[in-house]
Order: structure tokens, then sequence, then C-alpha cells
């Protein structure tokens, strides 16, 4: 299963965001990585290199590495509708997001390990695919023999439903996703039309 498996701070310091969570590095140096990070003069970037960035920053947002996400971005863009808004709901929608989402995992890098460990059901079906895509409808639930992790119950504990296509149940342990977000409710930090002008050069 392929995933990024380098560096985080570094990512976060170049795009000056806490992409894979709270970041102590971040903080002590919120400037770009390597020996001309902190420098005051930095060449103006062309447009090209703005789009490249904000797609490689939704990439690592989402844990979605390039083959997968240009195939959910050509599958965005030949649904109805605005592509770049499409684009994210498709992203959105993904198994190990949408447990990230719930709060099951305090990270999505935690959701997408618990996902491929086997300890999320999906419609009562254990589902070890992170990408797996969600309907509306579909009962996400921690396996009765995986609700006494210590990262899933420290995560179940705090829980509060933050978001409005989302519904929890902190008790039982499930949740369902009742139907694909609005752009105005996604939280992300993504200029979505940029990307959609990279891809369409």
């Amino acid at each position: 299963m392929a995933r990024y498996t380098g560096p985080t701070s570094k990512v976060a310091r170049r795009f000056k965001e806490a992409i894979f969570g709270p970041d102590k590095a971040l903080e002590r140096k919120n400037y770009g990585p390597g020996q001309h990070g902190n420098s005051r003069r930095r060449p103006k970037q062309s447009e090209y290199a703005v789009q490249l960035a904000e797609k490689q920053k939704a990439k690592f947002i989402y844990g979605v590495l390039e083959k997968q996400f240009r195939n959910t971005f050509n599958k965005a863009a030949s649904k109805k509708g605005i592509t770049g808004e499409n684009l994210l709901r498709f992203l959105e929608s993904r198994l190990d997001n949408t447990v990230y989402r719930m709060g099951i995992a305090p990270t999505r890098r935690s959701a997408r390990q618990l996902v491929s460990h086997r300890h999320i059901t999906v419609n009562g079906e254990v589902v070890n695919i992170p990408s797996c895509q969600l309907r509306p409808g579909d009962v996400i639930a921690v396996r009765e023999r995986s609700k006494t992790l210590e990262v899933v119950s420290g995560g179940t504990s705090v829980m509060q439903s933050r978001f409005s296509w989302i519904q929890w149940n902190g008790k039982d342990m499930q949740g369902t996703f009742v139907t694909y977000p609005d752009r105005s409710e996604i939280p992300e930090n993504i200029k979505e039309n940029l990307i959609v002008e990279l891809y369409s050069k």
C-alpha cells in the first residue's frame, strides 16, 4: 500500500501549516526548511510553481500519492458540478479521512493505520482499504474487540460533532456519513481552483 513515509516537519515548514497535526518544529521555525529557508530575499514564484505547490499541499493533507490523486481528479472532472469542489468532496469521503473527522483517530495517518489493521467496519463489514469511498448513509464503526485500544478510546472520549455531514454516537462508537460536504463546510486551507488550472494545462 503506497503512502508518504518521508519527513513531516519539513513539509509543514514548507507550507507554513501544521499539515500532519501539531508540530513543535513549525512553532520554533516558522519559515521554510533548508539553507535559505529564513532568507529575506525570495524569488517570485511562477504561476506554475504556485499551482504545483497547492496540489502538493492537498496531497500531503489527505495522504494521497500522485496516481491516486490524479484518478480522483479525473473522477471529479467527469462528475456534474464544479470540478474543484467535487475533488474535495471525494477526498473528504475517503474512509481514512472520515475516521479522522469522527475523532476516532487523532490524525489522518493514525486513521489510515486503524483502517489498514482492520479495526474499522463499514455497514457491519470489516474494511481495510483507507481509500474506500463512502456513500451517504454508510455507517462507520469501531470493531468490538478494538474499542479498548488507547488511541481509539482517547479520541472518542473527547469527540464532539463538529461536522454537519457526519453523525457520531460516542456510546456505541459508531457514526454515519450523512452526505457529501459543501465546500464552505470543509475547513482545509486549499485553493482547489489552482489545482484545476494545473491539471487543465
